[in-house]
C-alpha cells in the first residue's frame, strides 16, 4: 500500500511541476552519507520541528524540489549561489528534496554529488501530502518548484515559481 501512496504522490509531483519562469523524531531518522556531508530523511513533523518552525536569527530560504523537475534543476544554481553570497549576511538554505526515499542511494546522492550542491539537503519522507502541503502555505497548489522564505521575525513569505540568482537575490534583500 505505501508503494502505491509514493507512486501517486510522485505523479502528483510530476503533473504539479510547472515550466514556468506517527511522527517521526530526527534522532530516529538516520542520516545518509555523502561525500559531501549527509542527507537527512525527515517526515514533515521533523521538517517543521528542525527547519520551518526554528527560532533563528538567520533568514532561512527554503526550495521544494526533486531530481526528476525540470525547472527545479534548472534553478538549483541560483540557490547554490545565493548560500554562498548571503552566507556571511546569516541566510540559510535549505533544499528539500521531494523525490522518493527509496530512490536516495541510487538517484538523489549521485545527484547531489554530479552538481556539486554545498547547500543542506533534506529529503523529505512524508506521502501524505494533502495535509503537509497547505501547512507550509495556504497558497501552495502543490506544483514545485516552490521556495518558503522565513525572515527573522518568523514571518514565511512563499512563492510558487522558479527563480533565477537576481529574483532569489532581490527577495532576500528586501528581507534582511
Amino acid at each position: 500500500m505505501k508503494k502505491y501512496l509514493h507512486l501517486f504522490f510522485g505523479l502528483l509531483l510530476l503533473y504539479a511541476c510547472k515550466e514556468s519562469t506517527n511522527e517521526v523524531v530526527l534522532a530516529e531518522v538516520p542520516a545518509v552519507n555523502t561525500s559531501k556531508g549527509s542527507i537527512e530523511v525527515v517526515d514533515f513533523s521533523g521538517l517543521q520541528k528542525q527547519y520551518l518552525e526554528k527560532e533563528s536569527p538567520a533568514l532561512l530560504v527554503v526550495n521544494f524540489w526533486a531530481t526528476w523537475c525540470k525547472p527545479c534543476v534548472k534553478e538549483l544554481p541560483a540557490f547554490e549561489e545565493l548560500g554562498v553570497a548571503f552566507k556571511d549576511q546569516g541566510v540559510e538554505v535549505i533544499l528539500v528534496s521531494l523525490d522518493f526515499p527509496e530512490n536516495i542511494e541510487k538517484g538523489v546522492i549521485p545527484f547531489i554529488q554530479a552538481h556539486g550542491l554545498q547547500n543542506k539537503v533534506v529529503l523529505l519522507d512524508d506521502s501524505d501530502a494533502n495535509s503537509w502541503i497547505p501547512l507550509v502555505s495556504k497558497e501552495w497548489s502543490g506544483a514545485i518548484p516552490a521556495t518558503l522564505i522565513i525572515d527573522r521575525k518568523g514571518t514565511s513569505h512563499f512563492f510558487e515559481q522558479s527563480f533565477s540568482f537576481e529574483q532569489l537575490e532581490h527577495e532576500v534583500k528586501l528581507l534582511l
